[in-house]
């Protein structure tokens, strides 16, 4: 797949639209393929009235769109917009923004401890899909300028195997990989 063009979002309220639990569960349902409000409030015990309005704020803000050719009657499919968003650097948030990215920080890392859980619950009846957890704690030196660089080849490394809707072959499954990196603070420095 394409990597497409880094995009930043640069206005709070599409963070904290991001921020809110039920839009959260949402996203992570939406990576699986398309969704109606109906699909999404039996899968997530809602009602339809509440999905439908979160799914049109998510597409409000571009990060979800239509599929008009699932579509019928009344019923509404939506999926995930293909994109690379990014946050602004911390220096360059206002504190307004920095609290909303807090805010959905702590809510994606939340949800990723529980995904993981969900998969360590479930890892007996997996097969060989239960030494599929990946697991790498390292630390590397690196200066300012090198850091961008470092992580846009992370962000090339994802888009090399991601695969377009359709085009996912026989016995695969959508792994969960997050990136996290930040700099060591010494104990000294703390006191």
């Amino acid at each position: 797949m394409t990597q497409p063009r880094a995009e930043e979002i640069t206005d709070p309220q599409q963070v904290r639209l991001l921020a809110h639990p039920l839009r959260q569960r949402i996203a992570e349902m939406m990576r699986r393929g398309p969704v109606s409000s109906t699909t999404l409030a039996r899968a997530l015990g809602e009602s339809t009235g509440s999905t439908s309005y979160h799914l049109r704020q998510m597409a409000k803000y571009g990060f979800i769109e239509e599929v008009p050719e699932l579509s019928r009657g009344r019923e509404r499919w939506w999926r995930t917009v293909a994109a690379d968003r990014r946050i602004p650097r911390y220096s360059e948030q206002s504190p307004e923004m920095r609290e909303a990215v807090d805010e959905v920080t702590r809510l994606e890392y939340a949800n990723e401890l529980e995904l993981l859980g969900r998969f360590q619950r479930e890892r007996d009846d997996l097969g060989p899909w239960a030494d599929a957890l990946l697991f790498s704690y390292a630390t590397v030196t690196l200066t300012l300028d090198e850091l961008r660089p470092f992580f846009e080849e992370y962000i090339a490394l994802l888009y090399r195997y991601k695969r377009p809707e359709g085009e996912v072959p026989e016995g695969a499954r959508t792994l969960h990989a997050r990136f996290m990196a930040f700099p060591e603070i010494s104990e000294e420095a703390g006191e």
